[in-house]
């Protein structure tokens, strides 16, 4: 196959090589297998999978989907509505703009790798397969019937020339690309406005499910659907879609994705679970606030979480407690700038002699001072030094914030909702949250933030260039630690006391410095969206899954393998990662054409 692409001096050829399926099959029965599997898994759902109620859930109803039949049942829905949109029926056509049949292989691994799960899992606890009732196999048999017509529509986009005859594996990779989506019609604002409202609905929606989930079994099961269901969405091109509105109505899209956040603690009924989101605004704040020093400046620091630390102990120290050495107590506002102000300090005074080292040189000093900070705050004991911080003991006891005479201790009743200590300190915190993104977006979008990028991207270039790069780099790390700080203050209130043990390099529970930096790599540096996905994705996996906490930190080196091995720029990335860590044809130099006959050229000035 060719595509001719014509210029008005040239013509263009591009030599592609059609596509063979991984299973030979004609593509109209593949389809319509692909459809039957994920018909048959999704009625499945409605009858029994377990004879006894022993397996969370309860899969012992007819006709009521509960626990992983419901994970089963969204996937196989979302596997029919893909395969069905492949028919061009009115009405679907939208689902697809991007990939067809990329999306539908995606989603049916999705629903087989759930019930395939659940079957074994069910099996595992039980005591074999004879605990299976008739419904778990229907949904089985669906779902790999569904993956097998999947595998045999052709791929979205033809080979390419230079490998015409891919071997199995790379006609399975193939398989997963999709074209990127033509240019959506033009749509009045108010519809625009809606559907950039919807995707939010969706997102908070899933999120709310994901951190309810009650026993583990469930969030594998939705961390399964989840991820093989928003790849599909993505290859189908509506990710890229909305991303296109939200680019357009920024203004909009900032004002609801607050919104959704707002409305999270009121669709909690457990304390637990709100905590848990407090806590990953915490860890998602502190990660934006790294962000400015790796993302932006490309300053690579280990010890970032010495900041958080300065903030916690400078509040907690104001903060009225009984252990407290100062004896003090500060109004919030206070204690707050006290947090803030101190590891600003320590930022400045820390940042002042390092910065001029480069490389893995600064990576080795700050790893130091966040080392330096844990011992020092377990020194400061009354025995080894002054007695500051009651040592390994921290200051516990740690009085609750009152905020305008609105104690947050307390639990409160708003619109008919009762709001938890939970869910007070969450919408104090994602306050915080919106502070500083306004601030990272107002650094980035400015010159400072300009010359940040220049420094991170070829430092002796920038300072050719008149960048005072020693001076910014300071800002950038200062302004890293103030807003580590800031989110310092809140996270003593919440835990109710400090200790030097929270705040180590590398530890089984965040924040600590590791997790922290995993959070700006997974989510893609430089983003706003990207360290907030990665902080609630490594906060929320380690708190659901705790029977896995011997084997976190392999797992935890296993996935960052894979994800530099096949998404570099992680999962949100700005064009300019995308243009750097991935093929775009594009050459590096352009072709060095002469001019036409009769052209006249560019003579040297003076000549």
């Amino acid at each position: 196959m060719t595509t001719n692409t014509t210029g008005t001096d040239a013509t263009t050829k591009v030599a592609t090589a059609p596509t063979t399926p991984i299973v030979p099959l004609p593509p109209a029965a593949a389809r319509a297998i692909a459809v039957a599997g994920s018909a048959v898994a999704f009625v499945g759902t409605f009858l029994v999978w377990t004879w006894t109620d022993e397996f969370p859930g309860n899969l012992t109803v007819t006709g009521y989907p509960g626990g992983l039949q419901v994970l089963t049942l969204v996937g196989a829905l979302l596997t029919l509505l893909f395969a069905v949109s492949g028919y061009g029926i009115r009405g679907l056509r939208w689902l697809t703009p991007g990939g067809t049949n990329s999306p539908v292989l995606l989603s049916a691994l999705g629903v087989l790798g759930t019930t395939g799960y659940a079957l074994g899992a069910i099996s595992y606890e039980l005591g074999g397969l004879v605990n299976l009732e008739p419904g778990a196999y229907v949904s089985g048999a669906g779902a790999l019937l569904a993956v097998v017509g999947a595998l045999g529509l052709p791929a979205d986009q033809p080979y390419d020339a230079g490998d015409p005859t891919p071997n199995l594996w790379g006609r399975v990779r193939h398989a997963f690309t999709a074209p990127e989506p033509a240019r959506a019609r033009e749509l009045p604002s108010w519809a625009e406005i809606l559907i950039i409202a919807a995707g939010f609905g969706v997102g908070l929606y899933v999120f709310a499910y994901g951190i309810g989930t009650e026993y583990s079994e469930l969030f594998i099961g939705f961390l399964i659907v989840a991820a093989f269901g928003f790849t599909a969405v993505t290859r189908a091109g509506l990710l890229k879609r909305l991303s296109a509105l939200t680019a357009k109505h920024r203004n909009v899209t900032m004002a609801a994705a607050f919104v959704a956040a707002i409305c999270f603690p009121f669709t909690q009924s457990n304390d637990q679970f709100a905590l848990i989101g407090a806590n990953i605004l915490i860890f998602a704040t502190v990660a934006l606030g790294l962000n400015v020093v790796v993302g932006l400046a490309g300053l690579l620091d280990l010890g970032y979480v010495a900041f958080l630390g300065v903030g916690a102990y400078a509040a907690a120290l104001v903060s009225g407690s009984p252990q407290s050495t100062i004896g003090v107590h500060f109004p919030f506002w206070a204690a707050v700038l006290t947090g803030a102000l101190a590891s600003l300090i320590f930022g400045v005074v820390i940042g002042a002699p390092t910065l001029r080292l480069r490389g893995d040189y600064l990576a080795i000093v700050t790893l130091g001072f966040g080392e330096i900070f844990r011992i020092t705050m377990n020194n400061l004991n009354g025995n080894s030094g002054p007695d500051v911080t009651n040592g390994s003991n921290g200051i516990p006891n740690i009085p609750d914030l009152e905020v305008f005479g609105f104690n947050l201790g307390i639990p409160h009743n708003v619109l008919g909702h009762e709001l938890t200590r939970s869910g007070n300190y969450y919408l104090l915190m994602l306050l915080f949250t919106a502070i500083v993104v306004l601030v990272f977006r107002r650094s980035a979008e400015s010159r400072i933030g300009r010359a940040w990028v220049a420094i991170r991207e070829d430092e002796t270039a920038a300072t050719a260039m008149g960048i005072n790069g020693f001076r910014l780099k300071l800002l950038a790390f200062a302004l890293g630690a103030c807003l580590a700080g800031l989110a310092g203050t809140v996270q003593a209130h919440v835990s109710y006391s400090v200790t030097p043990e929270q705040y180590q390099f590398a530890g089984s529970v965040p924040p600590n410095s590791a997790f922290l930096l995993a959070a700006v790599i997974l989510g893609g540096m430089g983003t706003i969206s990207g360290p907030l996905i990665g902080a609630a994705l490594l906060y929320l996996i380690p708190a659901k899954l705790q029977f896995m906490a011997e084997y976190q930190l392999l797992l935890f080196g296993v996935a960052l393998m894979l994800l530099m091995r096949f998404r570099p720029e992680g999962l949100v990335a700005d064009r300019r990662k995308q243009l750097e860590f991935h093929e775009t044809g594009q050459l590096d130099v352009p072709e060095d054409k002469s001019l036409p006959e009769g052209a006249t050229g560019v003579a040297k000035a003076g000549a």
